[in-house]
């Protein structure tokens, strides 16, 4: 599972970054963050292993940036930072943003 949400991670900081650079139509984003719901649902013993905070990060941004419409997640000043702050930790040159908490779908 770790390597799921490690490769997911990558693939969601990548995704994100292209949108906020004008490098990716935000349907494709959005096709992304079905994609990576739909892929959860075949992992096997999904609840048997505690969170990481990698994991609650991870889950946290991919539900938030679910949640938000195309404008908050590129032009809301809070939304967007709060995101990047998180984009930055799964790319491991941030801290743990400790006030976030992703649950799993």
């Amino acid at each position: 599972m770790q390597h799921f949400i490690d490769r997911k991670a990558e693939q969601l900081a990548f995704y994100l970054r292209s949108y906020w650079q004008n490098e990716l139509p935000y349907k494709e984003l959005e096709v992304f963050l079905w994609d990576t719901f739909e892929d959860w649902s075949q992992i096997q013993d999904q609840n048997l292993q505690p969170y990481s905070h990698k994991e609650r990060v991870f889950w946290h941004v991919l539900n938030q940036a679910h949640y938000w419409q195309e404008t908050e997640i590129m032009h809301d000043a809070f939304v967007k930072a709060q995101l990047e702050y998180c984009v930055h930790f799964l790319e491991q040159d941030g801290l743990c943003p400790l006030d976030v908490i992703g649950m799993r779908p």
